[in-house]
């Protein structure tokens, strides 16, 4: 047995150990983790930047990476704590937007402004035990390439957004949406889908 399935299996020592990497009742990494660590561990494509008001809340026990010429703006908050968080190339995370992990981001995306992506439910089930105690459910959610997400949108966990889509304002998908659609509203619903025999967008049939 690995020492991290070791940590895992030991209550005593999960608890030492996340005490160690973050402050108690808080998301963020120990200073000593991001210098020290997080450099070793995570991956920033060449020509990527994230700007000094982004937060950062990445740890070593679980992945980060951002791709070549990308950029995550000012405001924004990224979370692997639940899970890897993946950002590909040339992809632009827009002013003041979440990633909760899992979250696997594709190449040539645009992220406007305050959109939530969110891998992580939180348990409810047990009533004499507040949501915050209680265990976390995580589902990967897949954001493929050349889509197009607009402002105030929510992503909800286990979703996939298929290529070149694009997602209106204020929509909330809690639904996969297949690949060459727009898609909007709470709940999101597929609007228009390309049709290659035409060469345009069509209302869905």
């Amino acid at each position: 047995m690995g020492l991290k399935e070791q940590i895992k299996s030991n209550p005593g020592l999960k608890k030492l150990a996340l005490w160690a990497l973050m402050p108690t009742n808080q998301a963020r990494p120990r200073l000593w983790v991001k210098l020290f660590l997080n450099p070793f561990k995570h991956r920033k494509g060449k020509g990527s930047c994230i700007r000094k008001r982004t937060r950062m809340d990445v740890l070593p026990f679980n992945y980060f990476e951002i791709g070549t010429d990308s950029t995550i703006e000012d405001f924004s908050t990224v979370n692997n704590g639940v899970g890897d968080v993946v950002i590909g190339d040339r992809t632009r995370i827009g002013l003041g937007c979440v990633l909760i992990g899992p979250v696997q981001i594709g190449n040539d995306i645009m992220f406007a402004q305050n959109i939530v992506v969110s891998g992580l439910n939180h348990g409810y089930k047990d009533i004499t035990l507040s949501p915050s105690k209680q265990p976390v459910e995580t589902k990967q959610i897949i954001i493929e390439d050349d889509v197009w997400i607009g402002a105030n949108c929510v992503i909800t966990a286990g979703v996939t957004i298929g290529k070149h889509c694009v997602i209106a304002a204020g929509s909330v998908v809690t639904k996969s949406v297949p690949a060459f659609s727009v898609a909007g509203g709470n709940p999101a619903k597929v609007l228009k889908v390309y049709n290659p025999e035409k060469n345009e967008w069509v209302k869905p049939d």
